[in-house]
């Protein structure tokens, strides 16, 4: 993805359906050893793999890989993302899927007061883009480049581009799961005018601090390494999406492991993908268990899990 992060405000809980794919309406068995780490086997596999749930936008100086982690990916061939981090003319290409079609802009969407709340909202914190650009963005996507702003620091890394450096110094192949090209267009597949909306209602809930304090509860979760906390606190997001969800999540996840089995009969590989795809009936977890594939747990913790706050 181009812009993404692990966020709870409706806005964001709306983007990480597709952009942090942490939304899953099954349940998964669960044992008081959290993880993030799985280790895929299977007797069609000559080697095994390994499947990482990741967070795409954490404060830097918690992106910390683990023990396990490094070696997984050493001993792997390829690493796998969402998508291939490691192409730049993929990234220039996917810029016109993120524009919407027929030449509409937020203005279309709104009314005059709705839009000029959400001019002046862009404008006063400042994001990657122009805003005379970002009003021709699919909502969700234009929402997103303001995600570092809502981070409880003050500088931020992708999770992704920490694992990719791990792999390139293993001389390992980096590869995607699917196009970003893809992955935008899926966005056409919620009507513009509901996104803007929630976009509008975003900005209005912005210094809410029930918001800010369900953020805290859902990094604490990844800290923890609790997939189904994670999974419990994404259950939360507007009722709306839930006819979404299909198109924006599982459909995805089937496509993934549907690749995968196909790939690691061939090679062993490292798969880090946002941390809610794994947990669920129908999360990439599951799945692998339904196609014949092994999941064990591997100790993935960090340095940082055993210094942050319990408050935190």
């Amino acid at each position: 993805m181009l812009f993404r992060s692990l966020t709870s405000i409706k806005m964001k809980k709306l983007n990480s359906l597709l952009l942090a794919g942490l939304i899953s309406l099954g349940a998964i068995a669960q044992s008081s050893a959290n993880t993030l780490l799985w280790k895929i086997s299977g007797k069609e596999l000559a080697k095994p793999s390994y499947l990482y749930g990741t967070i795409h936008l954490i404060c830097s100086d918690e992106a910390e890989l683990s023990t396990n982690l490094k070696n997984a990916i050493k001993e792997a061939e390829e690493v796998y993302f969402e998508v291939d981090l490691d192409n730049i003319f993929e990234m220039m290409g996917a810029m016109n899927q993120m524009k919407m079609k027929g030449d509409t802009t937020l203005k279309d969407l709104l009314s005059v007061e709705e839009y000029e709340k959400v001019r002046s909202y862009f404008e006063s914190k400042g994001s990657l883009l122009p805003f005379s650009m970002l009003e021709t963005f699919k909502p969700m996507l234009a929402a997103s480049t303001l995600e570092k702003g809502s981070m409880p620091c003050g500088n931020t890394t992708m999770m992704e581009q920490v694992i990719m450096e791990e792999a390139k110094r293993s001389g390992k192949k980096v590869q995607g799961l699917e196009t970003m090209q893809y992955q935008a267009g899926l966005l056409d597949s919620i009507p513009y005018r509901y996104q803007a909306k929630q976009l509008v209602e975003y900005i209005s809930q912005s210094d809410n601090s029930a918001a800010d304090d369900q953020m805290k509860a859902m990094f604490k979760a990844y800290r923890d390494q609790d997939l189904k906390k994670l999974e419990v606190l994404m259950m939360e997001t507007d009722p709306g999406m839930a006819k979404f969800t299909d198109i924006l999540l599982f459909n995805r996840n089937r496509n993934w492991v549907e690749k995968l089995a196909r790939l690691m009969k061939e090679k062993g590989l490292v798969i880090a993908v946002g941390a809610g795809h794994l947990p669920g009936e129908k999360g990439v977890l599951s799945l692998l268990r339904e196609a014949d594939r092994k999941s064990t747990r591997l100790n993935s913790s960090h340095e940082w899990i055993s210094r942050m706050p319990s408050s935190a």
